[in-house]
Protein backbone atom coordinates (compact mmCIF):
# COMPACT_ATOMS: atom_id res chain seq x y z
CA UNK A 1 0.00 0.00 0.00
CA UNK A 2 2.64 3.05 -1.00
CA UNK A 3 1.55 6.05 -0.29
CA UNK A 4 2.92 9.69 -2.23
CA UNK A 5 2.91 12.33 0.01
CA UNK A 6 3.89 15.96 -1.29
CA UNK A 7 5.09 18.89 0.73
CA UNK A 8 6.83 22.41 0.53
CA UNK A 9 4.06 24.60 -1.01
CA UNK A 10 3.56 28.01 0.45
CA UNK A 11 2.38 31.69 -0.75
CA UNK A 12 5.52 33.79 -2.32
CA UNK A 13 5.55 36.69 -4.34
CA UNK A 14 5.93 36.73 -7.87
CA UNK A 15 9.49 36.15 -9.29
CA UNK A 16 10.06 34.22 -5.95
CA UNK A 17 10.47 30.52 -5.86
CA UNK A 18 9.74 27.41 -3.82
CA UNK A 19 10.59 23.97 -3.76
CA UNK A 20 7.97 21.00 -3.79
CA UNK A 21 8.89 17.42 -2.77
CA UNK A 22 7.41 13.96 -2.89
CA UNK A 23 8.35 11.01 -1.46
CA UNK A 24 6.24 7.46 -0.81
CA UNK A 25 5.51 6.05 2.09
CA UNK A 26 8.01 3.03 0.95
CA UNK A 27 10.36 1.74 -1.85
CA UNK A 28 8.51 -0.39 -4.01
CA UNK A 29 9.93 -1.53 -8.16
CA UNK A 30 6.59 -1.29 -9.93
CA UNK A 31 5.12 2.04 -7.70
CA UNK A 32 6.90 5.20 -7.38
CA UNK A 33 6.22 8.93 -8.05
CA UNK A 34 7.29 10.26 -11.28
CA UNK A 35 5.11 13.63 -12.36
CA UNK A 36 3.49 16.62 -11.04
CA UNK A 37 0.48 17.74 -12.05
CA UNK A 38 -1.64 21.32 -10.83
CA UNK A 39 -5.00 22.51 -10.55
CA UNK A 40 -6.10 25.99 -10.87
CA UNK A 41 -9.48 26.91 -9.51
CA UNK A 42 -12.27 27.17 -12.55
CA UNK A 43 -9.39 24.74 -15.19
CA UNK A 44 -8.64 21.48 -15.81
CA UNK A 45 -5.56 19.63 -14.04
CA UNK A 46 -2.22 19.92 -16.59
CA UNK A 47 0.48 18.04 -16.42
CA UNK A 48 3.38 20.22 -15.33
CA UNK A 49 6.88 17.89 -15.50
CA UNK A 50 7.61 14.32 -15.70
CA UNK A 51 11.06 12.32 -14.50
CA UNK A 52 11.75 9.00 -15.77
CA UNK A 53 11.93 6.15 -13.56
CA UNK A 54 15.94 6.22 -13.62
CA UNK A 55 15.83 10.41 -13.48
CA UNK A 56 17.86 10.24 -17.22
CA UNK A 57 14.69 11.86 -19.10
CA UNK A 58 12.58 14.56 -18.40
CA UNK A 59 9.55 16.55 -19.85
CA UNK A 60 7.91 20.25 -19.05
CA UNK A 61 4.99 22.08 -19.64
CA UNK A 62 5.42 24.92 -21.98
CA UNK A 63 3.83 26.90 -19.65
CA UNK A 64 6.78 26.26 -17.15
CA UNK A 65 10.18 25.48 -19.05
CA UNK A 66 13.08 26.97 -17.95
CA UNK A 67 11.38 27.84 -14.83
CA UNK A 68 10.99 24.50 -13.60
CA UNK A 69 13.39 21.69 -12.41
CA UNK A 70 11.68 17.96 -11.67
CA UNK A 71 15.07 15.76 -10.09
CA UNK A 72 14.63 12.84 -8.12
CA UNK A 73 16.84 10.66 -5.77
CA UNK A 74 16.99 8.65 -3.08
CA UNK A 75 16.13 5.00 -2.91
CA UNK A 76 12.52 5.56 -2.40
CA UNK A 77 12.87 7.62 -5.75
CA UNK A 78 11.80 10.98 -4.18
CA UNK A 79 10.74 13.75 -6.75
CA UNK A 80 11.15 17.16 -6.42
CA UNK A 81 10.37 20.82 -8.27
CA UNK A 82 12.47 23.45 -7.97
CA UNK A 83 10.05 26.23 -9.25
CA UNK A 84 11.71 29.46 -9.76
CA UNK A 85 10.12 32.88 -11.27
CA UNK A 86 7.12 31.93 -10.38
CA UNK A 87 3.84 34.25 -12.03
CA UNK A 88 0.41 34.72 -10.36
CA UNK A 89 -0.86 31.80 -12.88
CA UNK A 90 1.31 29.19 -11.60
CA UNK A 91 -1.40 29.19 -8.57
CA UNK A 92 -2.85 26.11 -8.17
CA UNK A 93 -3.18 22.71 -6.25
CA UNK A 94 -0.38 20.72 -7.16
CA UNK A 95 -0.22 17.08 -6.94
CA UNK A 96 2.36 14.04 -7.06
CA UNK A 97 1.69 11.14 -9.58
CA UNK A 98 2.69 7.90 -9.99
CA UNK A 99 2.33 4.47 -10.37
CA UNK A 100 2.66 4.55 -14.63
CA UNK A 101 0.21 2.18 -16.25
CA UNK A 102 0.95 3.24 -20.09
CA UNK A 103 3.69 2.77 -21.93
CA UNK A 104 6.55 5.01 -23.44
CA UNK A 105 5.65 8.49 -21.32
CA UNK A 106 6.14 10.65 -24.54
CA UNK A 107 3.82 12.25 -25.43
CA UNK A 108 1.24 10.65 -22.84
CA UNK A 109 2.74 11.47 -19.68
CA UNK A 110 0.43 14.52 -19.99
CA UNK A 111 -2.80 12.33 -19.55
CA UNK A 112 -3.63 11.95 -15.74
CA UNK A 113 -5.26 8.52 -16.73
CA UNK A 114 -2.53 7.02 -16.86
CA UNK A 115 -0.99 7.18 -13.09
CA UNK A 116 -2.94 5.21 -10.13
CA UNK A 117 -1.14 7.14 -7.85
CA UNK A 118 -1.81 10.59 -6.76
CA UNK A 119 -0.86 12.44 -3.51
CA UNK A 120 -3.12 15.22 -1.90
CA UNK A 121 -1.76 17.94 -2.99
CA UNK A 122 -0.02 20.93 -1.96
CA UNK A 123 -1.13 24.36 -2.13
CA UNK A 124 1.15 27.25 -4.16
CA UNK A 125 -0.09 30.55 -4.27
CA UNK A 126 1.80 33.48 -6.16
CA UNK A 127 0.35 36.93 -5.92
CA UNK A 128 1.59 40.65 -5.02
Amino acid sequence: QVQLAESGGGSVQPGGSLRLSCAASEYSYNDFALAWFRRAPGKEREGVAMISYNGATTFYADSVAGRFIISRDGARNTISLQMNALKPDDTAMYYCAGGWTGGVYAPAWRDENKYRLWGQGTQVTVSS
